[in-house]
């Protein structure tokens, strides 16, 4: 990805989006405009992998898919990456429908924190999704915010801060225990 980004005068299609194949940077489409950003911090990261891992097994019980970094397709021509999707959909394509999505979950970092707080959220009740849940860093620690689609917006359902755990019987039954999302990276055998 390098100069064809900056030569496309015009709108970028879907299937102009999806040609661009794997690329170094997380890109997003939005109404023609690609959203490009780097690639997300290592903390970041661990707590995407955390989050996912103790939805997994929870999700699989209803019969759902866990996909991180997906193609998350909301409407023709808006495609974006959330962190994670938990989907009634198959591992097979190259995107998930918004219509197959059960709840999206965006892990907040100060280089995107504008873009998971205002802009996604808008985007993804816009397309209908039942679920955001977004995840707060404050200070190393882990923060979750469960919401609600309510009309055209999100609304408050549950908050779950350090030593607390999020309980929810919807979208599908999930515990997520706060304490163990900021888990600190494990130490190696025998290490002190």
């Amino acid at each position: 990805m390098g100069m064809e980004l900056l030569d496309h005068p015009e709108p970028w299609t879907e299937e102009e989006y999806f040609a661009l194949g794997e690329t170094l940077s997380r890109v997003e489409l939005v109404d023609g405009s690609l959203w490009v950003s780097p690639s997300p911090t290592k903390r970041h990261q661990h707590v995407v992998f955390l989050l996912a891992r103790e939805l997994y097994d929870q999700a699989a019980s209803a019969g759902l898919l866990v996909l991180l970094d997906p193609n998350f397709r909301l409407a023709s021509g808006r495609v974006l990456q959330p962190d994670i999707v938990v989907a009634d959909t198959d591992d097979e394509g190259l995107a998930v429908d918004a219509s197959d999505a059960k709840l999206v979950i965006e892990v907040v970092s100060p280089s995107n924190a504008g873009t998971d707080r205002l802009l996604k959220p808008q985007l993804y009740a816009a397309a209908g999704i039942g679920w955001y849940l977004r995840v707060e860093q404050p200070d190393g620690s882990v923060e979750l915010h469960l919401q609600k689609l309510a009309g055209d917006h999100y609304a408050p359902f549950a908050i779950a801060t350090a030593g607390q755990i999020l309980t929810a019987e919807e979208p599908f039954p999930f515990q997520l225990d706060v304490d163990a999302l900021g888990a600190a990276r494990p130490k190696p055998r025998g290490a002190p």
